[in-house]
Parts: structure tokens; C-alpha cells; sequence
């Protein structure tokens, strides 16, 4: 850290303690991304898999699965029902299969900086295996590399282990508990806007990742330090 050049702009800002970062379209590239392409290959209408995720979305296999309620099969059939019966056809285990995003570097460099400064968290709706609750997208990252950026967190909260998910307030009180810090002390990162408001709401500073550098400046400002 010590190499850095200093911006005499910014001031270390001593109410943030941590830093609560989303995986996908965070971290990683969007899983949108990953959807358009699928209905691209598989004659789907665009934004007819988010259209599915946005029907009754608290209940739908889509949010049971995140909970870790099915099991990957229980899923597979349930969604492909779902889509059947909304005119579409689907391969729900080759949709999975397609999750895994790329890294983005200049979001990763900002975890590092974050994590040697300040506390880290990990909020993530991700689906269990089934083996040891190793995650679909986690085994994934791992095999993806993944594995040195999960080392930057203090504390993962993954929603298939806790049995909620973004945004239900109990994921984050988790994640907050998990580090030890009030809501008033964290600033969180997530690219969906329902994601943020419950966050919002309990008292953190919230950032919407669309523009992933312009993100990055966002929370350089809120922190108070160089991200880049």
C-alpha cells in the first residue's frame, strides 16, 4: 500500500469499517450476460429467464434454490416447468452450467485495497451442489481461479447455507453480525437495485454497479482511499 501515489482529495473516512460486495455482476461479469446469451443460442425470447426469475419471486424455483430449499434436480424440473408454462423451452441444468462470469480485474484490485484497510464481506444468492454445500457458481469460481479472491473476505454469507437471500434484511443482519459493525458502518455493492434498497434502508451507503469504473470512483469517494 505503501507504493501508492497519495490523492490529496481524498480523506480516509472513519465511519465506514467494511465493505459488502454482491459476486455476479459485481466482481464478476453479469449473469444477464450469460442469460442473453443462452436465449440467444436457444431461440428465446430476450429477457424471457429474468422475465421467469420476476414471476412470483419469492416462491419460484429460482428463489427455492437459492435458499437452498431443492436440490439441483427439484430445480431443473421445477423451472422447466415454469418456462413450459410460460411458452418457453428450456435446459435448466445447461442454463446452470453457464453462470460462472469473468473476473473483473478492476474490481478485484478495489477488494484488495478494501480488504487491507477495512473489513470485507461476501453477500451472495448462489445455489448448493448438494456435496459439503459447495455452491453450482462457487465450484465454478474455483475452478476459474476464483479461489485467491474468496481469500479477501472476512466473512461469506452465502444464501443457499443461510436459508435466506437477497433481499430479505436477515441475509445482511448475518453478514453485519459476521463482522461485527451496525449497518451506519458499511458501504455495500450490488448491480440490482432490489438488492440495495433493504440495505439501504437498515442504514448502509449503497452503490449500484452498472458502469463498473464508475463504481469503483463511487466508493473511492466513500472510503476515502485509492481503489485503482
Amino acid at each position: 500500500m505503501g507504493s501508492e501515489p497519495l490523492d490529496s482529495s481524498l480523506v480516509a473516512n472513519p465511519d465506514i469499517k467494511a465493505v459488502l460486495w454482491d459476486f455476479g455482476g459485481v466482481l464478476t461479469t453479469s449473469p444477464f450476460d450469460s442469460f442473453r446469451a443462452y436465449e440467444a443460442e436457444n431461440g428465446l425470447p430476450e429477457g424471457a429467464i429474468r422475465q421467469l426469475n420476476a414471476t412470483n419471486p419469492d416462491h419460484n424455483a429460482w428463489a427455492r434454490f437459492e435458499r437452498g430449499e431443492v436440490t439441483v434436480e427439484e430445480f431443473a424440473k421445477l423451472f422447466e416447468r415454469e418456462a413450459s408454462d410460460a411458452g418457453h423451452t428450456l435446459d435448466a441444468t445447461a442454463l446452470l452450467s453457464t453462470l460462472s462470469g469473468e473476473l473483473r480485474p478492476g474490481m478485484v484490485e478495489a477488494l484488495r485495497r478494501c480488504h487491507a484497510r477495512l473489513k470485507t464481506g461476501l453477500l451472495t444468492n448462489n445455489f448448493s451442489a448438494g456435496e459439503d454445500n459447495l455452491s453450482v457458481q462457487e465450484a465454478g469460481r474455483v475452478t476459474a481461479g476464483y479461489a485467491p479472491v474468496m481469500d479477501l473476505f472476512d466473512a461469506v454469507v452465502q444464501s443457499s447455507i443461510a436459508g435466506c437471500r437477497k433481499p430479505d434484511p436477515r441475509f445482511y443482519r448475518i453478514a453485519l453480525d459476521l463482522l461485527g459493525i451496525e449497518p451506519e458502518h458499511a458501504v455495500f455493492l450490488d448491480d440490482l437495485g432490489v438488492n440495495l434498497k433493504p440495505a439501504r434502508q437498515m442504514g448502509m451507503i449503497t452503490i449500484k454497479v452498472v458502469d463498473p469504473d464508475l463504481a469503483i470512483q463511487e466508493l473511492e469517494e466513500v472510503v476515502g482511499f485509492p481503489l485503482s
